[in-house]
């Protein structure tokens, strides 16, 4: 009975094993858990990811001695302990496990993603290191808003360009063409996202009809994000006057001229009209639509002929300065002969009148040289001798001659001969 008691003894305590058997698993595993080591260290980076991509994270060891490495999330769940994934998010993803490194991709990022994830190395004591995730998102959507769609010359408009939706805040650039332009922009928050317009103040002139106007967005998380409207600018006529003949020739007497006016303007002109300036235009000059013709020149044509256009915006001219030259002028003017008018026409040189006015100097240059020569023609023989002197006080002739200085026996040395 003793010898049973005894068996029975060990038996019973035998029969205990089981319940001590979880205790020394326990222990066992956190012996594993926590392995001891000396000089080891966690390396990690941060992450910057724009939204919807993948985020990697790996958690490196220097001088590995096989302690075990674990992920956390912000929350402080575990994510990966070894290569065994607790959480339930299958967007974790191991990439990459051995003794040195767990790496772990996350896809499809989300700003509900971002913070600091931590790994831990079960070391004595255990150490640990964070890295931050930052999630970037680019603006949702990029509009450029005109105060105006038809603008005038010289008006200034405004323009408006907002960017919604962004992580960080934007910064919006603008370009008129390949010249940058500055605006003031504002930022609103709402939320974890930001808003930003951008207004542009913009004088606009005729060159600036079909230019582009571009709205550039400057942000991480996105490149060459821009848009662009193109400006509609509405202005008064450009006039033109040319010269269709004679070509490169004078305007002389006898001989026909036709000019041709040519208008530009948005809208494109309507009216256009030919006047002769502080003068009635002649009874023989045709006007046909844009084309002035005088077959027959003559010197009474002589004047100022301006054509003049007008659109919805307003009215400018160019004009034509003619002067007939005599049918023996030789010298050839210049080909174009109009000069343009108000209200921002196209201006040019009348060379004929130039020509004129130079044919005019010359011609009184030459009378003037001579007049002075017939002047110097007529006072050619005054002059004084000293032949008679002495006799201004002789009663007579007949003793003012023997009276006259060295008398008559000099008269062979000083006698003069006129031809």
């Amino acid at each position: 009975m003793a010898a049973r008691s005894q068996h029975g003894g060990p038996a019973a305590n035998g029969g205990g094993a089981p319940a001590l058997l979880p205790l020394l698993l326990l222990l066992l595993s956190a012996a594993a858990i926590i392995p001891r080591g000396d000089g080891q260290n966690l390396v990690t980076e941060d992450v910057t990811v724009v939204e919807g991509d993948v985020a990697t994270i790996s958690c490196r060891v220097k001088n590995s001695d096989d302690s075990v490495i674990q992920l956390l999330n912000p929350n402080r769940q575990t994510i990966y302990f070894r290569d065994f994934r607790p959480l339930k998010d299958s967007r974790f993803q191991l990439v990459n496990f051995s003794n040195s490194e767990l790496r772990v991709s996350l896809t499809n990022v989300s700003v509900s993603d971002e913070g600091r994830y931590f790994c831990q190395l079960y070391t004595d004591p255990p150490q640990e290191i964070y890295t931050t995730i930052t999630v970037l998102v680019p603006p949702r959507n990029l509009v450029i808003d005109i105060q105006k769609e038809i603008a005038v010359e010289g008006e200034e408009i405004e323009l408006n360009c907002t960017a919604m939706a962004s992580r960080p805040a934007t910064t919006i650039r603008w370009f008129k063409g390949n010249k940058e332009l500055t605006g003031k922009s504002e930022v609103e928050q709402w939320s974890d996202m930001y808003t930003v317009t951008s207004q542009l103040l913009l004088k606009v002139g005729r060159e600036d009809d079909g230019v582009p106007v571009i709205c550039l967005v400057d942000h991480p998380a996105v490149k060459d994000l821009q848009t662009q409207r193109y400006l509609e600018v509405m202005y008064k006529p450009q006039v033109r006057v040319s010269q269709n003949y004679p070509v490169q020739g004078l305007t002389r007497e006898g001989e026909p001229l036709e000019l041709t006016c040519a208008a530009f303007g948005k809208p494109q002109p309507t009216d256009m009209r030919w006047l002769r300036v502080d003068d009635e235009m002649p009874q023989h000059v045709v006007v046909s639509g844009s084309n002035l013709l005088i077959s027959n020149l003559n010197k009474t044509d002589n004047g100022t002929y301006r054509c003049e256009a007008s659109n919805a915006v307003g009215k400018s001219h160019a004009d034509y300065m003619l002067f007939v030259y005599d049918t023996t002028a030789t010298t050839e003017p210049a080909v174009h002969d109009s000069r343009a008018g108000e209200e921002g026409a196209i201006r040019s040189v009348d060379h004929a009148v130039v020509g004129g006015v130079v044919a005019v100097v010359v011609f009184a240059m030459l009378c003037l040289l001579i007049i002075l020569g017939r002047y110097f023609a007529r006072h050619k023989g005054t002059y004084f001798t000293h032949e008679a002197k002495g006799a201004d006080d002789a009663a007579d002739a007949d003793t003012a001659i023997i009276n006259a200085e060295g008398g008559q026996n000099n008269s062979e040395e000083k006698k003069e001969y006129f031809i």
